[in-house]
């Protein structure tokens, strides 16, 4: 099914303009669609959960539209600007200027601190970024995700979350209006998982356009727009008319582990 979500644009230039596009993969003398025929619009200010089983295409798309890779056919236009025309040197500027990365496994490096993995960003920014901006704007966005208390921990030094929230401000530091995150919860806990889909949504309502790829239906339900993806192609694009908010399954989940203890307890002897 695929509902009249994109046909409503609340922008007359989508942030994400996909038209038509292919991606074919050669492989040995077999050729894999990836990603066939897809036209998608996202507008500025959604959030955006890509689904789709293993093999679907989500992985290419978020690959495509991070500029990492190039569809075989068809047009992406990013922010109105035509990603094809671009040339390796304009395409690593548009993504350090627009976009923002967020992985599963958070990619941080081992032996440096918070601040210092934030900062990575700003060493590829033209013109560079001078030493005191660069530490005010990492120490900005670490404040951001609530980790302004944790500027010289090293990512050894942390939790999973913690260091899933350093990820998140380094993808902020250079302030891009398009955060693409990869299974973001995918090595979390429950109470985490949520915690981090809070971080988002809080992201999000200051107009950061926000395209998550999840496998769980229950993160997705987090997003304000669902798209499905089948063999390359869209099966279902829908408005969540009733996104799960943070605070509340937090306190939801507070309750439950509230009445599992009661349980604990008078099972007890």
């Amino acid at each position: 099914m695929i509902a009249a979500a994109q046909a409503t644009s609340t922008e007359a230039v989508p942030v994400i303009d996909l038209r038509d596009v292919e991606k074919v993969y050669h492989a040995g003398e077999v050729d894999v669609r990836a990603v066939a025929g897809l036209t998608l619009r996202i507008a500025r200010g959604e959030f955006v959960a890509v689904m789709g089983a293993s093999g679907s295409g989500k992985s290419t798309l978020m690959n495509i539209l991070g500029c990492l890779d190039r569809p075989t056919a068809g047009r992406y236009l990013l922010d109105g600007v035509p990603v094809a025309d671009l040339n390796r040197k304009q395409l690593a500027q548009l993504r350090n200027r627009k976009l923002g990365f967020v992985f599963q496994s958070f990619n941080l490096l081992a032996r440096t601190t918070a601040m210092e993995n934030v900062e990575l960003p700003l060493f590829y920014s033209e013109p560079l970024v001078p030493l005191r901006e660069r530490h005010r704007r990492s120490r900005e966005a670490l404040e951001m995700v609530g980790l302004g208390n944790r500027l010289t921990h090293r990512p050894s030094q942390l939790s999973g979350g913690q260091q899933q929230r350093i990820a998140i401000a380094r993808a902020l530091v250079n302030k891009p209006g398009l955060l693409l995150a990869d299974e973001p919860t995918g090595n979390l806990d429950t109470r985490t998982s949520i915690e981090i889909m809070g971080l988002f949504q809080s992201l999000n309502e200051t107009g950061i356009t926000v395209v998550m790829v999840t496998h769980e239906l229950d993160i997705a339900g987090f997003c304000n727009r669902i798209v499905v993806m089948r063999d390359g192609r869209l099966l279902e694009d829908r408005r969540n008319e009733h996104p799960l908010r943070a605070a509340e399954e937090l306190g939801r989940l507070d309750r439950e582990e509230q009445q599992a203890n009661i349980g604990e307890a008078r099972g007890s002897p």
